[in-house]
């Protein structure tokens, strides 16, 4: 969710950083902070809150200089504070990072060891006293950085600054993205090309691994190996920046690491100053009934939307895949309203679904990803997702989008229907503002889970377990499995696993059991015993409480963040997803064609 960016410049460094920061504040952030070189002297300025705070400081503590860093950070390593806010400064370096240093405890032990103390509980601080560590030992900025760099384990985008050298900076990526922008004379740096658009569109995305020497005169770019690497130099348009890679090697990998930024966008559409902000006609007060229809991953949303509206709202929710829905002949009332959700909003059996319920029910609404497309028209309210242009197949962010969208919808029937205080509203949005920066955490698993699925691509079945509205995901997961690495994979709810499935349980079947720890808790772990009972291999993602309750005979855990009960599908996604994504990536098949499939499902 961090946001990073530097500036070689010929003007005054700081007002073009805090300028730049304004633009990736859809990130969502809890501090800012700049450093700057000038006169050969390394400063900084950090604040805690929004940008407003950090420009008021400047303005009576100005920081002069033509080059600086930048940075906005969402805690994940000790709390919003000023000493724990970006730039991190020790001695000659200053450092700003997005990601997480996994090892940044054993880094921290020998720092100590050394004789240097911490000011933050953050894991950056230690990249920039390991730097610093380096310099004493004699070595060069650039040495030192690349030293630093081959210390550091998890995944980060990194850009250093040094005590007299007005004309270098150096920056690294790893599992985050990172982009060079070149302009005449001077140089840029940014975690998203939006941040970069107002100084230059030429733009060169860093690959993974790379790092890259940068002065006024250009970038010398360098593998993780440590060799030349020649990455093309490309001319964006704000708009074209949700259509390339960035750098990623797959458009699902770059969609999969997007689903903090679309998010924080679909909340900042459907929240506006704490309160609910959806169009006046959408309003539950008199609907008894709704019907939602989908097909594949949208099916699935809304299966988890069914128990936010039952629960949240108390209204009754069918849902029928689309390609059922008008053939069954479902019974409509003019008390009832309509759901149709499409990613592409062209979806046939949707739009003849949708087509199938006109002058039967009270409304039909769209929630699509496509604005102008034809379920969007044809229905009489039509709710953008906000998930931008999703080019991969298996759709991952725009799945995370639909279930926001969704969500803000129950959350709008419980009140319309009294059913929801003041006091329970607020904490339903504190908890879904809170998800952006729990979903960067755990993107940060990616590289934990991609050595699980070195050993998951040898499996021939998979099954994903869950319960309550983890359940969907476990379908969800399922799919995602079988879509892109196209081993058979089903999904579950745990409770059923004794009426049927458990009969597939032996030594060669994982089984994913999604279970955060909720009060269907411990019930989830009486069904992973009797899994393991019969040798069966359990992957286990919940939160640190829960592995410490029932992960100790596990195959593998996976520690997500603690999150809400009730929106923990939302977070708990992002697993799913790079469980497919990796596994994928170890058979060796296509991730963003898969055979047989196809983006938007035009045909019946």
């Amino acid at each position: 969710m961090c946001g990073i960016v530097g500036v070689l410049g010929n003007h005054e460094a700081a007002p073009l950083l805090v300028e730049a920061l304004k633009r990736l504040e859809y990130r969502g952030y809890d501090s800012a902070g700049i450093a700057t070189v000038n006169n050969g002297a390394l400063d900084r300025r950090r604040a805690v809150g929004k940008l407003v705070n950090l420009s008021d400081l400047l303005v009576h503590n100005p920081l002069a200089g033509k080059s600086g860093i930048g940075h906005t950070r969402w805690a994940t390593h000790g709390a919003a504070t000023e000493m724990n806010a970006h730039p991190h400064k020790s001695g000659p370096v200053a450092v700003v990072h997005n990601g997480i240093i996994e090892n940044f405890r054993e880094l921290r032990i020998e720092i100590a060891a050394a004789g240097h103390g911490f000011e933050s509980e953050t894991d950056t601080e230690t990249v920039a006293l390991m730097a610093r560590i380096y310099m004493d030992q004699g070595l060069g900025p650039v040495e030192a950085a690349r030293a630093t760099l081959k210390r550091l384990h998890g995944a980060f985008a990194l850009c250093f600054l040094f005590d007299g050298q007005d004309d270098l900076m150096i920056c690294a990526r790893k599992g985050s993205p990172l982009a060079i922008g070149h302009g005449t004379g001077e140089m840029f740096v940014g975690s998203d090309a939006i941040a970069l658009s107002p100084m230059t569109d030429r733009i060169t995305y860093l690959e993974e691994g790379d790092w890259a020497v940068i002065t006024r005169n250009g970038a010398e770019i360098y593998d993780e190996a440590g060799r030349l690497a020649n990455r093309a130099e490309t001319r964006i348009q704000v708009d074209a920046t949700r259509i390339e890679k960035g750098g990623y090697k797959h458009f699902m990998a770059k969609e999969i690491a997007e689903q903090p930024v679309v998010l924080a966008d679909a909340l900042k559409r459907y929240v506006n100053d704490g309160a609910l902000n959806l169009p006046a006609d959408v309003n539950f007060a008199n609907v008894d009934r709704i019907s939602m229809v989908a097909c594949g991953t949208a099916a699935y949303a809304c299966h988890v939307a069914k128990y936010w509206f039952e629960q949240i709202a108390g209204i009754p929710v069918e849902i029928d895949v689309a390609s059922e829905f008008r053939y069954r002949e479902p019974p409509l009332s003019s008390k009832q309203w309509a759901l149709f959700v499409s990613q592409s909003g062209e979806t046939a059996d949707t739009l003849a679904a949708l087509r199938y319920t006109k002058d039967k029910v009270a409304k039909i609404v769209a929630v699509v990803n496509v604005p102008t497309s034809s379920i969007a028209r044809e229905a009489d309210l039509a709710l953008p997702i906000m998930a931008g242009i999703e080019v991969g197949v298996a759709s991952t962010k725009a799945f995370s989008c639909q279930l926001i969208t969704l969500a803000m919808l129950a959350l709008k029937a419980g009140v319309d229907r009294g059913r929801l205080t003041p006091e329970a509203l607020a904490q339903h949005l504190s908890d879904l503002a809170a998800m952006p920066g729990l979903m960067n955490h755990a993107l940060a698993l990616s590289s934990h889970v991609a050595t699980i699925c070195e050993e998951l691509a040898e499996a021939q079945d998979v099954l994903f377990l869950g319960r309550g509205a983890m359940y969907p995901l476990a379908l969800e997961g399922a799919l995602k499995l079988k879509e892109i690495s196209y081993i058979h994979a089903e999904g579950y709810a745990s409770g059923e696993l004794k009426h049927g499935p458990i009969a597939l349980i032996d030594n060669r079947v994982p089984v994913i059991v999604l279970a955060p720890r909720d009060h269907l808790f411990e019930k989830t772990v009486s069904n992973m015993q009797e899994v393991m009972a019969r040798h069966g291999k359990v992957l286990l993602i919940s939160d640190a409480q829960g592995v410490a309750e029932a992960g100790v005979d596990c195959w593998k855990t996976l520690v997500m963040p603690a999150v809400s009960n009730t929106f923990a599908p939302i977070l708990y996604a992002i697993p799913a997803q790079l469980l497919a994504y990796h596994t994928a990536i170890a058979k060796g098949t296509d991730v963003d064609q898969p055979r047989n499939l196809a983006k938007s499902v035009t045909v019946e």
